[in-house]
């Protein structure tokens, strides 16, 4: 079983169009993300998925692998199971999906992440995991662009959400959770994952992930001690680079 991390890449994006390559403190995003990315171990390769020639040119420009995919993948799992597929990977291989908007991402984020796959009690029961944080910015809890989830006593996902779950409604003692936008799965989930149709809570909230739990497969939920934020906006360029400054 080897590990691959597979980072989909687009030029387009209606909220900051250009998104992978807005500089950060002097250096692409995508560059931040292949290089923290590349700090972990254990890992077979690092590479950017994407169908853009512009992507291509500053990813080779600073040393990072590239697969270029088709322009009709219609969603990062798409760019990511055919860039699986140019490779050659095995089903049983596992790919990590790092969104490329995180800049600060943690490379001991990809060793949590797969850890459920290489503990010795594993049995294949399921074949996707991802990763929680524990909120602490309290106006993360309300804001739709923070998705918050909910998991079982096992550690498996319940629900995946951009509204507030869970919501206390006599009292508020409780911590909340959010997702971050790191998966891992084996090849033959993805390959998998690809044939099933959208589905309706995933249309809804707009989460690819809740097509896994409509369709009745288990997605196993790591926390993270590191945040993983998310650049959507314009501004949150110099929150990140503010962040940066700060040590993270």
């Amino acid at each position: 079983m080897n590990t691959y991390v597979f980072i989909p890449a687009r030029y387009g994006s209606s909220r900051l169009p250009g998104k992978p390559l807005k500089l950060i403190a002097g250096k692409p995003m995508i560059q931040h993300v292949y290089e923290r990315i590349s700090k972990a171990t254990g890992l077979a390769g690092v590479y950017i998925a994407t169908d853009d020639e512009r992507i291509k040119t500053v990813v080779e420009a600073f040393g990072g692998q590239v697969i270029m995919t088709p322009v009709e993948a219609a969603s990062g799992t798409d760019r990511i199971a055919a860039a699986a597929n140019a490779l050659g990977l095995k089903d049983d291989d596992l790919i990590v999906n790092v969104q490329g908007d995180q800049p600060l991402v943690h490379p001991q984020s990809i060793t949590d992440v797969i850890a459920p796959f290489l503990a010795a009690d594993y049995q294949g029961a399921f074949e996707m995991s991802t990763l929680s944080f524990k909120i602490v910015n309290e106006a993360e809890i309300t804001n739709p662009k923070d998705v918050k989830l909910v998991t079982d006593y096992n550690g498996f996902a319940l629900y995946f959400s951009r509204a507030t779950i869970p919501h206390g409604r006599d009292y508020w003692d409780h911590d909340s959770f959010k997702h971050l936008g790191i998966y891992a799965y084996t090849k033959r989930f993805v390959d998998l994952f690809n044939t099933l149709p959208m589905g309706r809570l995933e249309d809804i909230e707009k989460l690819e992930q809740l097509r896994a739990l409509e369709y009745g497969h288990k997605i196993k939920v790591v926390q993270s001690a590191y945040d993983s934020p998310e650049v959507d906006l314009p501004g949150d360029i110099a929150l990140m680079e503010a962040l940066l400054l700060a040590g993270h």
